[in-house]
């Protein structure tokens, strides 16, 4: 499973980054998405972390 962050709808809450800084970081005021594969044990959290997003900028898929 990949994590994929919308640039243009992410707010900087910091939200995913605290709840899953195996995957997500903060570049500047913005969130991204680690580039490769998301390590499996790290999948749940990952998920939980988009799905607390407050305008919806993550996406987690295959």
């Amino acid at each position: 499973m990949r994590a994929f962050v919308d640039p243009d709808l992410c707010i900087g809450c910091t939200q995913c980054a605290g709840l899953c800084p195996e995957v997500y970081t903060m570049e500047g005021s913005l969130a991204v998405a680690r580039p490769d594969e998301i390590p499996g044990e790290d999948v749940p959290q990952a998920v939980e972390a988009a799905e607390a997003c407050p305008v919806s900028a993550i996406r987690v898929e295959n």
